[in-house]
């Protein structure tokens, strides 16, 4: 019955919820808000679409906080001479010590390949960029970017395909994200002192508007009442279907598609950046898939 929407109790009383397969998406206004340069935050029936000019960029964030599960968004991103803009699809906690998935997608000139930066930050400390292209074009057609995030890992995926794994390494003394409840946001910005060719290609204003846009808003996650009340989520009377070791762990399918990944599009990872680190990062040393 897994992928039927169900929520079954043990005799243990131990609690678990599985997601439904293929949900329709909500719309924008019941999942999220603009959070920035709301006249640059339009809504045109099932899509919603973040405006970059010259006066300024344009973010949205979710109503709720959230501690594990799924998020996701279909992105169409800008189209033509992007260079020196960066869109971003994130989760992120509060405060100085935040912990914060992203991905980033960083413009370019037309004609060479989208970037896409995945970081991973805990307790405030990021540092963790992997780069790839894209298998495809992201200008031309919407495609689907999702965090899973669970006890055991967080994984960032493409159209379903796992592009990183960044595990739970606890066991080995090094610190995951697991105790901070989390909003959802999307922002699009001029970042054109690094974005691009690392600041060597600058915006170029005469092509703004830069748009991207959104639809199919999906967020297959446990909502905390505040952000200091986590129980709901965290105790361990409750499993959900992102618990499940089927689901924490990726498939030998899925790490057929992250090896190929890696081997066919990855173009930076910082574990084997010798000249930032000259001392390997610890999780980069027991880490199978990064």
């Amino acid at each position: 019955m897994v992928g039927m929407g169900w929520f079954m109790c043990m005799m243990t009383m131990v609690c678990v919820v599985s997601s439904g397969e293929a949900a329709p998406g909500a719309k924008f206004e019941e999942l999220y808000r603009s959070s920035w340069a709301m006249d640059h935050c339009v809504n045109d029936g099932e899509v919603t679409k973040l405006k970059l000019d010259n006066s300024s960029g344009a973010g949205f964030e979710s109503r709720s906080k959230y501690l594990f599960g799924k998020v996701s968004i279909q992105i169409k991103l800008v189209e033509g001479d992007s260079a020196g803009t960066v869109t971003a699809f994130y989760m992120s906690s509060e405060g100085s010590n935040h912990n914060e998935f992203d991905f980033e997608f960083l413009g370019n000139t037309t004609g060479e390949p989208y970037i896409v930066q995945t970081n991973v930050y805990v307790n405030g400390v990021g540092n963790r960029e992997q780069r790839l292209n894209l298998w495809f074009d992201p200008t031309t057609e919407f495609h689907t970017y999702s965090i899973l995030w669970s006890k055991r890992s967080v994984v960032f995926m493409v159209d379903e395909t796992p592009i990183r794994v960044h595990k739970n390494l606890e066991d080995k003394g090094i610190p995951f994200a697991k105790d901070q409840a989390m909003g959802v946001y999307s922002s699009i910005w001029n970042a054109d002192d690094w974005a691009t060719q690392g600041g060597l290609v600058k915006t170029d204003w005469s092509h703004a508007p830069f748009i991207a846009s959104y639809k199919d808003f999906k967020i297959d996650a446990c909502e905390v009442p505040t952000t200091a009340d986590l129980s709901k989520c965290s105790g361990e009377e409750q499993r959900f279907w992102w618990d499940e070791p089927t689901v924490s762990e990726l498939s030998l399918h899925q790490n057929h598609q992250l090896i190929w990944v890696r081997a066919n599009h990855m173009i930076y990872d910082y574990c084997f950046d010798a000249a930032r680190f000259p001392v390997t990062p610890l999780e980069c040393q027991h880490h199978r898939h990064l």
